[in-house]
């Protein structure tokens, strides 16, 4: 039976993407080694054995901690249930969920009438579902080193592409072109809530008929 290493697990809005507003249950998963220097999640990054604890006390988290629980699916299901909660779209992320095979878990989620969403940088092969919705948040030039995948750009199903500099915008492009990715839709998002950023993300998503992304759960203050 597949196990996997729960960082968190609760229910709120999705604040970015295409399915803004969408009521969700977010499965943080623990592990990361791409780097990202603006990172809002470091505390995902490094998988201690001692860090190891409950699902009780995971599920009371009131604050950032690195403790992380292991799970199988069927337990996973079961705290949904035992929490009462309402949403039935599912948000895999992390760290980087595609560390692992995502196959099991989407499965079982989709079995039992949810959708699913996993959220990944492109740098791990995709294992999971074909219903799954894909979204890769290409990091490119991050301290672990990590090359973006082409089958991860190819399988995803939105980009959505942090910014705050011309450069980023770059990068992006370069992808895009050199991926042949021409009819996925993209997503820009400020990488902070700056106004210089958030206007460069808005001019050239006029620019390029792209979309914002503006992490809708920062500005309203919640999770």
């Amino acid at each position: 039976m597949s196990h996997y290493k729960i960082n968190e697990l609760f229910e709120t809005i999705q604040g970015e993407g295409s399915f803004t507003g969408q009521p969700s249950i977010f499965l943080r998963l623990q592990g990361c080694p791409v780097g990202c220097s603006w990172c809002d999640t470091k505390h995902t990054w490094e998988i201690n054995l001692d860090s190891e604890v409950s699902a009780d006390v995971v599920l009371e988290k009131s604050a950032e901690t690195d403790e992380w629980t292991n799970l199988s699916c069927d337990h996973i299901l079961q705290i949904i249930k035992e929490k009462g909660f309402k949403a039935k779209h599912i948000v895999i992320t992390g760290g980087e969920p595609c560390m692992v095979d995502l196959t099991p878990l989407c499965e079982m989620f989709e079995s039992n009438g949810y959708s699913t969403q996993i959220e990944t940088s492109g740098t791990f092969e995709i294992i999971t579902t074909d219903k799954c919705w894909v979204t890769v948040s290409p990091k490119v030039n991050m301290r672990g080193g990590y090359e973006i995948l082409s089958s991860a750009m190819q399988r995803a199903n939105e980009i959505k592409h942090p910014i705050a500099t011309e450069q980023h915008v770059d990068d992006l492009k370069q992808l895009l072109g050199q991926h042949k990715i021409v009819d996925t839709p993209v997503y820009l998002q400020p990488i902070s809530q700056k106004e210089r950023a958030t206007q460069l993300a808005i001019d050239t998503c006029i620019e390029n008929n792209w979309r914002l992304s503006i992490q809708v759960h920062k500005y309203i203050g919640i999770e």
